[in-house]
């Protein structure tokens, strides 16, 4: 099974082919960068590029797994929007994937494990799970200034890409896991996981998980009152 894996949910993001076997076998055919935010302009045709490199059409996609979130507004707009259109051309299943869950699945841990990524403005996306057996049980998924993160994170483990949080954990006396950076091995394996329980959505049902509401709604004025 050719799985098409998507990730435009940071400042650089990446696409790649995945082939699925038996429940423990994924093989990354490979994965390309989407450098530089311009999600745009690159990701469909580093798919077309991709696909025809290694002599497969995009009729032999079987499925799309996509990080719906969190994180920025853009770049999930952008690639939500280009993988409901190929799922809608080819009429083959979305499987969602929160890009937190993929974090709290990296480590390996079992337990209490709490997902956390550098939001910006002193803020961490912080997901709660329960870790067991290589698969999460999502708690909670929410946006947490840094020092409630602290205060959600006590008797977690953590797991974090960012150094910055992870050593700031570590100065709370917080057992801290640091990963480098998410790829799509780590993506496809729980999407795949995903796709074989069905957990999969229409083009219609995609939606980007962004967890913090847009500049927009949050400096929006109110409407004058009649």
């Amino acid at each position: 099974m050719i799985l098409l894996v998507a990730d435009t949910s940071g400042k650089q993001g990446g696409v790649g082919l995945v082939r699925a076997g038996d429940a423990q076998s994924i093989e990354v055919i490979e994965e390309v960068p989407l450098v530089g935010g311009t999600f745009s302009a690159q990701l469909i045709p580093q798919v077309a590029a991709l696909l025809s490199k290694h002599g497969l059409t995009k009729r032999e996609i079987d499925a799309f797994i996509v990080i719906a979130g969190p994180g920025s507004f853009t770049g999930l707009r952008v690639g939500l929007a280009a993988i409901k259109a190929l799922a809608e051309i080819l009429q083959k299943p979305i499987v969602p994937v929160s890009l937190l869950e993929v974090v709290a699945l990296a480590a390996r841990v079992e337990g209490q494990v709490l997902a956390a990524i550098d939001a910006g403005r002193g803020e961490v996306y912080v997901g709660e799970y329960r870790v067991k057996n290589d698969s999460a049980e999502r708690l909670k998924e929410q946006l947490l200034p840094i020092a409630e993160f602290l205060s959600a994170a006590a008797g977690s483990s953590v797991v974090t890409t960012s150094e910055s949080l992870a050593a700031t954990a570590r100065r709370a006396e917080l057992p801290v896991v640091l990963i480098e950076s998410v790829d799509a091995a780590m993506i496809a394996r729980l999407g795949w996981k995903k796709l074989r329980a069905a957990e999969t959505v229409t083009p219609e049902g995609l939606e980007a998980n962004y967890i913090r509401r847009s500049d927009a709604e949050i400096f929006a004025k109110p409407a004058p009152r009649s």
